[in-house]
C-alpha cells in the first residue's frame, strides 16, 4: 500500500461538523449539511477550494474552506453572539460549502487516477454517505472508464482502518458476501 496524499489539516468530515455548527445544524454535520443545501445555491457563495488546481500534490485542505465559511457567517470583528443564519442564506451556505468540499475531493480523485493509471477506485468512510459526492465520484467514474467500489449510504461509516484493511483485501483479490460472519474486536493474526 502505498500513500498517495491525505489532508495536511482538518479532515473533510471535521470539517463538515464544523460547518454544521456554525450554521446551528447539529451533529453530525455531514448529513445536517447534506439535508440543509437541499434547495441551496451550490454557487451562492465562492468558497476556497484550497490545494484541488495544485498539480504537485494530492494533499487537500478543508481548514481555508472552513475559515471562509466563518467569515461568511460571522465577518471579522463581528459578536460572538451572532445568531447563525436562517432560510434561504443557510441553504446557500450549506449548499456552497458542501459543493466546495466536493470539488476539493473529486480534483485530488482524479488527479491521482491520471498519475497512477489506476482503472479501480474504493471510496469508503463517513463522508462517501454524502449523496453530492457519491453522484460526482459515480459520474467521474463513467467518463474516465474506471470501475467504482463504493458501499452502500448505510455502510458508510467513520472508520479510516476499515478502509485501510479492505484496500488490502482487494488489493489480493479477495472478496466477501453480505453474510460473512462479523467478529467484533477482531485484529489481524489474532483470534
Amino acid at each position: 500500500m502505498e500513500r498517495l496524499g491525505g489532508t495536511i489539516d482538518d479532515a473533510i468530515g471535521e470539517a463538515f461538523d464544523k460547518a454544521s455548527s456554525l450554521l446551528g445544524l447539529g451533529y453530525p454535520g455531514g448529513p445536517a449539511i447534506e439535508r440543509a443545501a437541499l434547495g441551496g445555491n451550490p454557487r451562492a457563495f465562492r468558497f476556497p477550494r484550497p490545494l484541488a488546481r495544485d498539480q504537485s500534490t494530492l494533499d487537500m485542505s478543508f481548514s481555508g474552506l472552513k475559515t471562509a465559511l466563518r467569515y461568511q457567517v460571522r465577518p471579522p470583528g463581528a459578536d460572538a453572539d451572532t445568531p447563525p443564519p436562517v432560510g434561504a442564506l443557510v441553504r446557500d451556505l450549506a449548499a456552497s460549502f458542501q459543493q466546495a468540499a466536493v470539488d476539493t475531493v473529486v480534483a485530488k480523485v482524479r488527479l491521482a487516477v491520471e498519475q497512477t493509471g489506476c482503472d479501480l477506485l474504493a471510496v469508503g468512510g463517513g463522508v462517501t454517505a454524502n449523496g453530492l459526492l457519491r453522484a460526482t465520484l459515480t459520474t467521474y467514474a463513467k467518463k474516465a472508464g474506471i470501475d467504482l467500489l463504493m458501499p452502500p449510504p448505510e455502510l458508510c461509516t467513520d472508520n479510516a482502518a476499515m478502509g485501510a484493511i479492505a484496500w488490502e483485501r482487494i488489493e489480493r483479490g479477495e472478496r466477501d458476501t453480505l453474510d460473512l460472519e462479523v467478529v467484533p474486536g477482531l485484529i489481524r493474526g489474532s483470534r
